[in-house]
């Protein structure tokens, strides 16, 4: 692999090696040479070039790893530092590879070979991403044995304070054209009112949880299911008709472990870059549907995650280190609603990196936990740089570039506030690593 993705994208699932490689990476015999979008780039080395162009691979949708040979990402590969930055202009903002070149410097690499690296490499321009957006057209015309036979499914709803939200997607479910599904809504609500559930035409199983706690709400539902496939759901989202259909079709269609449903902002469209098939690259738990057996295999949500972010990404990261395979999924999209209140802005942080008050830890003690457990103490450093900064700016501003340039200056200002902020989350990190809070299922 290209070492400069360890500084430019350093908390990246794909910079670890999972205990089994479905040809995450395909060699060079899987790629259609003819075709534009995967024939070589011979501005690299000829060490590096069937490395780019496995990259590219599994950013633009070519998956099939039954057929594809998988070129040996994890092994020791030596590419030349010109190619290392070239690689990072590519595919990265300019501002991640000027970092690289700052982290490599100080890493005591050759100084003057470094600097002569990075100015040949001045002329390599960012890639106009291309996606393959009809790679996998048989999917349209599959015929699931998987559908066919219809296993039961149970669908995880873990709710609090957001009844008239909770009703749309109920609505939604009840549009389903895969039938035989339940779903257990495990009910935090400060008035709880079993009344509500009534008027839906749906097979539901009611939690009434009293302790307001995300991960332990969907544990539960887990633990009570008597289905063999786990769908996750939330309760401020809108679905199509085939969401559970769509699922379960990716699963068997890519013969995968888990399908990873695509989200996007009410109001907006899936992203371009979203709208492909590939291997997936997060997990987030309010689209998903993955075999029960996964939990049984590798443990339930990490409790050290309540009232916190990123419990899923976690998860997603255990599977994916387990072995199990994950696809991206663009036809279980999910239209996401973003409740004012209720949910996790009730009871915990909503947002990773902008602490409540000034005097709350930046960013959540979860976040480092989760850097430091699985990429180590220089990712989460490298992360803390990345994602701080511009976390001084509001978060309806985080897609403003000039906002985010004067919340970087500002948070220069501030830094001696924001280094408390920073140490205060760490110290907790660090007690939280003593104690991961995972258990398993029986039988």
């Amino acid at each position: 692999m290209f070492n400069i993705l360890k500084i430019v994208q350093p908390a990246w699932y794909f910079n670890l090696k999972p205990a089994t490689d479905p040809g995450y990476f395909p060699g060079p015999d899987g790629l259609n040479s003819s075709d534009s979008l995967f024939s070589t780039d011979n501005s690299f080395g000829e060490n590096a070039r069937d490395a780019e162009r496995a990259y590219r691979a599994l950013r633009f949708g070519i998956l099939d790893g039954k057929l594809h040979n998988g070129l040996k990402w994890w092994g020791e590969n030596q590419f030349s530092p010109e190619d290392e930055y070239r690689f990072a202009r590519k595919y990265f903002h300019s501002s991640r590879v000027w970092m690289a070149l700052i982290i490599r410097l100080v890493s005591f690499n050759n100084p003057v070979r470094e600097i002569q690296a990075f100015i040949k490499s001045w002329g390599s321009g960012r890639d106009k991403l291309k996606y393959l957006n009809n790679a996998h057209d048989a999917f349209h015309s599959f015929r699931s044995e998987l559908v066919k036979n219809a296993p039961k499914v149970t669908v995880v709803i873990p709710t609090l304070n957001r009844y008239s939200h909770l009703e749309n997607v109920l609505s939604d479910f009840e549009r389903q054209d895969y039938k035989n599904f339940e779903i257990i809504v495990v009910d935090q609500s400060d008035s709880f009112n079993p009344e509500f559930y009534k008027k839906f035409n749906l097979k539901f199983r009611i939690i009434h949880q009293k302790e307001k706690a995300l991960w332990l709400a969907r544990n539960n539902a887990i633990r009570e299911s008597d289905a063999e496939w786990i769908a996750l759901s939330e309760d401020d989202v809108r679905i199509p008709a085939d969401w559970l259909t769509n699922h379960m079709k990716c699963i068997d269609y890519f013969q995968t472990d888990i399908s990873a449903g695509v989200f996007f902002p009410s109001g907006t469209a899936i992203p371009f870059e979203k709208n492909i098939f590939r291997w997936a690259e997060q997990f987030a738990t309010g689209n998903a549907c993955l075999r029960k057996d996964v939990f049984r295999k590798i443990g339930l949500f990490d409790r050290q995650f309540e009232w916190q972010r990123m419990g899923d990404g976690e998860f997603g990261l255990r599977a994916y280190l387990a072995g199990f395979k994950s696809v991206s999924n663009p036809y279980s999209w999910c239209e996401d609603v973003k409740a004012k209140s209720g949910g996790l802005r009730h009871s915990g942080a909503w947002d990773a990196y902008r602490p409540k008050s000034i005097w709350s830890p930046r960013p959540l003690p979860a976040v480092l936990y989760y850097y430091r457990k699985y990429f180590g103490r220089k990712a989460a450093l490298l992360s803390l740089m990345y994602n701080v900064p511009p976390s001084v700016v509001p978060y309806r501003y985080k897609r403003n570039k000039p906002l985010l340039m004067i919340g970087s200056f500002v948070a220069l200002l501030l830094s001696p506030l924001i280094m408390v902020q920073v140490m205060r989350s760490w110290r907790t990190a660090s007690e939280m690593l003593k104690n991961p809070m995972i258990e398993f299922l029986n039988g």
